[in-house]
């Protein structure tokens, strides 16, 4: 549960507490710390709470020196500037974000308060830092590079569905790197003779047209690209594709946990938990233009073998080795 203190000023001065030895000591400061989600306060929870335990370790611990402002989009991008005017009414010494689309966001809002990415793909090319090595500017954090990762997804699904050869991917316009992904996507089917189909969904109540016209167009497998949209909503999401009886991959592991066939992605908790040791250096001191960006190196095969015999699937045993996990 998320406690807060109030600081009582008086003359510019912080609050003194009186000793029984008589003499007045300033109490120990606080720090603010915001965190912005495109999802709701469950979706995902274990990011959030893995942060928060990455603070706890770094010697963070709440309510006596540090404090978090949890703020929630429930999948909504038209509440982010409302968010962003929140945080920065309250105060906060740095705002963490977990996507492009919040990461934008809070750009446009402060030019001053330190933002610190985690899992944000492609942040040189979408103008949140000037480089990765040195960043410059109030932002800083870890990046993904989905759309290499991206490649991978789509050869891991290839190889558990060989005859699918038109693969539709499902892609956000409102998300920022939605070129990108689309770039990848053509240039990585291209690569194994596959047809890439471009399936737009931009909102929830999209989803159905959305699938009705993967139907339409005749595709064998589909991919669902990195998006927090998508993410927040995959419950229903999945429930759609679940009729169409269609291999779908998807690029984060919730999607997988939720029903989903595969995933090929960063542990979204593990980056959160090491988005810490950035805020933690900033509490301290450091300058985010300072601290280089760092790139995921470690990502995972998820596979989920209850979807793949509900779609007559056999998975090959080689590839249910290199997965790092399968969910029965």
């Amino acid at each position: 549960m998320i406690t807060r203190r109030s600081l009582l000023l008086a003359g510019g001065t912080g609050l003194l507490v009186a000793h029984p030895d008589g003499h007045a000591q300033r109490a120990a400061t606080v720090r603010r710390v915001g965190w912005v989600s495109f999802g709701s306060k469950s979706s995902p929870a274990e990011a959030y709470e893995a942060f928060r335990q990455g603070m706890h370790d770094l010697g963070w611990l709440e309510g006596k020196n540090v404090e978090y402002q949890a703020v929630y989009a429930d999948g909504d991008a038209t509440h982010l500037g409302a968010m962003a005017k929140e945080l920065i009414r309250q105060r906060v010494d740095a705002i963490v974000v977990g996507n492009a689309t919040t990461t934008r966001a809070m750009q446009r809002a402060t030019s001053t308060i330190p933002i610190v990415m985690a899992s944000v793909n492609n942040p040189v090319a979408s103008g949140f830092v000037a480089s990765l090595a040195k960043p410059g500017g109030n932002i800083t954090g870890i990046t993904t590079q989905s759309e290499v990762v991206l490649g991978k997804l789509i050869a891991i699904l290839h190889e558990i569905a060989p005859r699918a050869r038109r693969i539709a991917f499902l892609l956000n316009e409102s998300n920022p790197n939605e070129p990108v992904f689309w770039a990848a996507a053509q240039s990585a089917c291209a690569t194994l003779d596959l047809t890439a189909l471009r399936i737009v969904s931009n909102a929830k109540p999209e989803f159905g047209a959305a699938v009705g016209e993967i139907v339409r167009q005749d595709a064998q497998a589909v991919v669902v690209v990195a998006d927090p949209l998508y993410l927040n909503e995959r419950a229903s999401l999945q429930t759609l594709m679940q009729g169409i009886r269609l291999p779908v991959a998807y690029a984060w592991r919730e999607h997988v946990v939720a029903g989903g066939l595969l995933s090929y992605a960063a542990d979204l908790a593990v980056t959160a938990r090491h988005v810490a040791t950035y805020v933690d250096k900033i509490l301290k001191g450091l300058k985010p233009g300072d601290l280089p960006v760092e790139q995921s190196n470690k990502f995972e095969l998820v596979i989920n073998l209850s979807a793949a015999k509900a779609l007559g699937l056999t998975i090959a045993q080689p590839l249910l080795l290199r997965a790092d996990e399968v969910i029965q």
